[in-house]
């Protein structure tokens, strides 16, 4: 749930990306902090646990316009990859605003994708938000590699909704940024229909 800082003028929205370890979503977030410039973002921060880390940062789009006079601001974070550190998922997730489930083309990663899809759908509904109704979008990264799924087929495996499909190769940049727009795109229009 998006917040309000009057003072500012800002309307500050969570943007989550989950799905299954190493699949990308700390490339993601690396790829977007490296894009903005200096002034229009915070320091990427990032919260370490054994074997693996959470990383936040915020940031002020400057393409994205208003939303009833106020700017926008979106905090972005990452949840860790293993289902070990369900706790951490959970708290991550409380009031989100939109996700980005991203997930690892390659073929022995089903499985793993499937479980995290569970699990974010499960952790949503946890807190009551129903996960048909958020602003979300599916991105199929390592698209690159050579025992990745083709996008047509992980497509029918895991997407579950009507969300926007972005292919991506995170690693290279491709797809990153029209995943972060597809998904800001979707959090404004919720906003603007007063969601």
């Amino acid at each position: 749930m998006s917040t309000i800082n009057r003072a500012a003028r800002e309307i500050n929205c969570k943007l989550v990306y989950y799905g299954p370890g190493l699949g990308g979503k700390t490339t993601n977030l690396q790829y977007i902090f490296g894009q903005v410039p200096d002034e229009r973002r915070s320091q990427m921060i990032s919260l370490a646990t054994e074997g693996d880390r959470t990383l936040f940062f915020d940031f002020l789009p400057l393409e994205l316009g208003e939303v009833r006079g106020y700017k926008t601001r979106f905090h972005l974070y990452t949840v860790p990859g293993q289902v070990f550190y369900s706790a951490s998922r959970k708290l991550i997730l409380r009031n989100v605003d939109g996700v980005v489930f991203v997930a690892d083309s390659q073929s022995p990663r089903l499985d793993a994708n499937l479980e995290a899809l569970d699990d974010l759908e499960e952790n949503l509904r946890a807190q009551g938000t129903d996960p048909a109704r958020i602003p979300y979008v599916l991105q199929l990264n390592k698209q690159d590699l050579a025992n990745a799924m083709g996008v047509e087929e992980l497509t029918a495996q895991l997407k579950r909704y009507q969300e926007p499909v972005v292919p991506a190769v995170a690693s290279q940049g491709r797809g990153v940024l029209e995943t972060l727009r597809e998904l800001s795109k979707a959090v404004l229009a919720h906003l603007a229909n007063g969601a």
